[in-house]
């Protein structure tokens, strides 16, 4: 990429008047500053990025995006704007206008991060094809990405993240895909929404970017359906669904066979037929697709005393549905010992958590689950709805997890099962433990 300081101007719209440069690429992070770079100085909870306008410029930056003139830098060399961020996806908009390939938009409340790797591990057997970075999909990463887009791919596949209404909007202003997808509706981040339903409009704006006759893609069984499939039509989309009625129907081996996986190779195979390719070929190849760290990975570790234990490391999330397909696949599987569910509290649920926690204790009380481990104030309604049968263990917090998990409960052939919210059960961190005490 390759951008001069009037190109720069002129897409943002900004009256300042800079040094004339070249730059060849846009950083947020004031550690990365290099020479032929540009800076936006973004505002976070935390940080603000117009503290190190002046050392990105000293650092080899050749200018800087800014949403006021920093007194201690120079002046020409500052691009100022209303809003950086803003500035940023502009820029990201500008990029994306570039690329010649085909774009495939997704979002949803679960497993966007696995369908979009797997929608690229799809195309990859038929073309170049890029995809976000990680998780990278929010109003920071989905210009990111967008900038780093390899612009020699046939393909490229953006994640869309959201917490409230008018940020998918936002970001598919930016991202305009030919193809738009949308995994699933749960009560994902209810707490910020009036309704489970005004989720499931949140989501449809993704349909908004779309061009006329661009092709929606739709889960048939999720929640409001309905909703998604109107508001995909009025934006004269042509909807295509996958689900239990409509799936690609040869012949389709994974390498994990349960309710999550089939639904998100479906989702890949949907945009492989969307795109008129070879979908027999595809599933040939999504044979050999793994699961990821942190959502679903299976491990076979070793124990201190002996013998062996299978670790499913679902720990990147708990969203509610998830969760209870998870616990669904976990008593579906065939073990040799035990199988033990260590399970976080589900976040930003708002006045549902109580009732969600209850309701995902109750469907263990109806499995054949051997022991359950709660962690955080939340589980104890969930671990008040099982019956005597199954063995139940209460943690305020991860703290002496490990240890317990180590020496005292894990058996040879036991299957355990960790999922929980990431950053407010915090058993992601019990995970890299188990990982690294079994290498």
């Amino acid at each position: 990429m390759k951008l001069s300081s009037d190109d720069l101007v002129k897409i943002l719209g900004s009256k300042s008047e800079v040094v004339s440069t070249l730059i060849n690429k846009v950083i947020t992070d004031s550690r990365k500053a290099e020479k032929k770079s540009l800076f936006v100085a973004v505002r976070g909870e935390k940080f603000d990025g117009h503290n190190f306008v002046k050392d990105v410029l000293n650092n080899g930056c050749e200018l800087a995006i800014v949403d006021h003139m920093v007194t201690d830098a120079p002046a020409n060399r500052q691009i100022v704007v209303k809003d950086t961020v803003e500035a940023y996806g502009q820029l990201g908009a500008f990029r994306r206008k570039q690329f010649k390939g085909k774009v495939i938009g997704l979002t949803g409340s679960a497993g966007k991060t696995t369908t979009k790797e797997e929608i690229k591990y799809a195309l990859s057997a038929f073309g170049k094809t890029y995809a976000t970075g990680g998780n990278h999909n929010n109003h920071i990463g989905v210009p990111q990405s967008l900038l780093e887009m390899d612009m020699d791919a046939e393909y490229a596949v953006i994640e869309m993240g959201m917490s409230s209404k008018g940020e998918i909007s936002k970001l598919v202003s930016y991202v305009k895909p030919d193809i738009a997808l949308v995994t699933n509706v749960y009560p994902m981040h209810i707490e910020f929404f009036d309704s489970f339903e005004g989720i499931a409009e949140a989501k449809a704006e993704i349909f908004e970017g779309l061009p006329k006759g661009g092709i929606a893609i739709i889960n048939e069984d999720t929640n409001f359906a309905d909703i998604l499939e109107k508001r995909a039509l009025e934006h004269e989309a042509k909807v295509m669904k996958f689900g239990t009625k409509h799936h690609y129907n040869g012949k389709l081996e994974l390498e994990q066979d349960g309710e999550i996986q089939r639904y998100n190779a479906w989702a890949a195979l949907a945009v492989v037929k969307a795109l008129g390719l070879d979908c027999d070929k595809a599933a040939k190849v999504l044979k050999d697709f793994g699961a990821l760290d942190g959502r679903g990975k299976k491990h076979v570790l070793p124990l201190k005393s002996g013998g062996s234990y299978t670790l499913i490391d679902d720990s990147y999330s708990g969203q509610p549905e998830a969760m209870k397909i998870a616990i669904k696949a976990l008593d579906a599987m065939p073990c040799q010992g035990r199988k033990i569910a260590l399970l976080g509290k589900m976040a930003e649920l708002g006045d549902t958590s109580k009732e969600q926690h209850i309701s995902v204790g109750k469907l263990l009380a109806g499995c054949g689950i051997d022991i359950v481990v709660g962690v955080k104030p939340e589980m104890k309604d969930m671990l008040a709805q099982l019956p005597s049968n199954i063995e139940q263990y209460y943690f305020e917090d991860r703290n002496g997890l490990e240890d317990f998990l180590q020496n005292k409960l894990l058996q040879n052939g036991d299957i355990l099962l960790i999922k929980g919210a990431r950053y407010s059960s915090e058993l992601y961190k019990v995970t890299e433990a188990l990982l690294k005490g079994g290498n």
